[in-house]
């Protein structure tokens, strides 16, 4: 099930957007990102939205989702998603990227566009193209990988017009 989040949710939030952003293989964000920023950075104010992904009570995912520019970039939707580690490859990515895609279609957007989806994230790439994303470029070596090195930063889209 995916919500809106509530106030409450962010400690269950915390340790998902932790581990995330310190495992650095998904997201440029500082791994030594603190809590106060991550809450700042994450629950955005409306018109903005976040939500969580519940399995019964227990918050297995959360996204948060914006116009990706202002002014004469507000037609363009964009968001970010992240998984807990138990729930990774159970649906959750999918139930909030669906959630995402919903919300931009409801909102008005003409696309969403993701800015940066780091290649060798192969279950993310995969998710976004089989719900209709394209790759519209990468930015090589963008990304320092713990593993792989410098890899790829691609700029995903999804029209929807």
């Amino acid at each position: 099930m995916i919500r809106e989040a509530r106030e409450g949710d962010w400690p269950a939030i915390w340790p998902i957007v932790h581990d995330v952003v310190t495992e650095r293989r998904t997201f440029a964000y500082d791994p030594a990102l603190t809590e106060g920023d991550a809450r700042r950075m994450w629950l955005l104010a409306p018109p903005a939205r976040v939500v969580v992904a519940l399995d019964g009570d227990r918050v297995t995912g959360t996204a948060n989702m914006y116009a990706n520019r202002p002014g004469p970039g507000s037609h363009v939707a964009s968001g970010s998603l992240m998984v807990a580690k138990e729930a990774r490859g159970t649906g959750v990515g999918r139930a909030l990227t669906t959630d995402l895609i919903g919300w931009a279609r409801r909102s008005g957007f003409a696309a969403i566009q993701f800015n940066a989806v780091v290649d060798v994230n192969v279950a993310a790439v995969r998710l976004y193209e089989s719900l209709g994303f394209v790759t519209l470029g990468t930015a090589p070596g963008a990304f320092r990988h713990p593993d792989e090195g410098d890899v790829g930063l691609r700029i995903m889209w999804l029209d929807l017009r």
